[in-house]
């Protein structure tokens, strides 16, 4: 399935064998699109909304931090610069609660009924995100618990670590959520009805006919991918490829990823011979996705049932299909 014009618009747009990826905000262009035109979103978003500003990311790279944390080394790891979420001030929570109201009704308008949203988040901004994209209209589903040692967290209080050794700040990160949400089905539809009209309402079971369950077992993103796209949110093609598809419960349809970033969830999406639309504002990361998109695509990852683990060793939930790297 190839994408539809629609959605390309007067967009700098690239293509690729199922999907396409544009140079647009995604307000803007969720505001144009066709009303029940999409069938899933998937994403993972900026929160604080600042922190990809021009003047943070600049800091970020000069080490300066800014709103992005420089970590210490921790366990012997050297780890990435994170967003300071706990310093965000009322005006920041403000600012993202407004933003992700407004954003969730373009996208109940522009999603079918019973489509879903897989969205990205963490311990400190979920329960603000999750009331926005509710107020917005978002029927809220559950949420999807990716298991991963993110190295978050578990720091000494900072400036004291000598003074109080015992101790950490925050508990040590071993979970990133991603809310579900589903746009509404019309009064007294039945799923089964939705599936018929629309192709949504439900999620794809695996196929062996088990169902998606929400705890899913993950890794680091690999080196390898990093070296590919060079982004501080990159995730593994193991876990995408997961999420996009449950997304699809007939396998049909197009999913969009409305903060592309440098194209990972769209790699997935062709990766699965599925369809997506890419939308990213930054154009440094849109030029970057059009490169690496293809090559994460070609990531050799298969789907094994009776695997009982996955790379970073971590049990797996038994429920749960896991896809490995060949």
């Amino acid at each position: 399935m190839s994408i539809d014009r629609k959605f390309i618009l007067n967009y700098k747009h690239a293509y690729f064998e199922n999907s396409a990826i544009i140079c647009a905000d995604c307000m803007e262009w969720l505001s144009r699109i066709e009303e029940n035109s999409l069938h899933a979103i998937v994403t993972d978003p900026p929160y604080g909304i600042r922190e990809y500003d021009a003047a943070e990311l600049e800091k970020r790279s000069n080490g300066r931090g800014g709103i992005w944390r420089i970590p210490p080394s921790f366990d012997g790891h050297r780890r990435s610069p994170l967003p300071r979420f706990t310093a965000l001030e009322e005006n920041d929570r403000k600012r993202i609660s407004f933003f992700f109201t407004e954003w969730s009704k373009l996208v109940m308008k522009v999603l079918r009924p019973g489509g879903h949203v897989f969205i990205a988040t963490n311990a400190f901004i979920a329960p603000l995100l999750y009331n926005a994209i509710i107020d917005g209209g978002g029927e809220f589903r559950g949420q999807i618990i990716r298991l991963v040692r993110t190295l978050r967290g578990g720091d000494r209080p900072k400036n004291a670590e000598k003074e109080f050794p015992n101790v950490s700040s925050l508990p040590r990160g071993c979970y990133e959520p991603w809310g579900i949400f589903r746009k509404p089905l019309p009064p007294k539809m039945r799923i089964s009805d939705c599936l018929k009209q629309y192709q949504t309402g439900g999620l794809r079971r695996w196929p062996d006919g088990r169902p998606f369950g929400d705890v899913i077992p993950s890794e680091r993103t690999p080196q390898g991918e990093k070296r590919i796209a060079n982004h501080p949110s990159l995730k593994p093609q193991t876990f995408l490829r997961k999420i996009v598809y449950a997304a699809l419960p007939l396998g049909t349809g197009v999913i969009a990823d409305p903060f592309m970033g440098s194209g990972s969830t769209i790699a997935a999406i062709e990766a699965l011979d599925l369809s997506g639309i890419g939308v990213e504002r930054n154009n440094d990361y849109y030029e970057l996705a059009e490169k690496a998109i293809p090559r994460l695509k070609n990531i050799s990852i298969t789907v094994d049932s009776a695997s009982s683990e996955i790379k970073t060793g971590i049990p797996a939930i038994q429920d749960d299909t896991l896809f490995t790297y060949v």
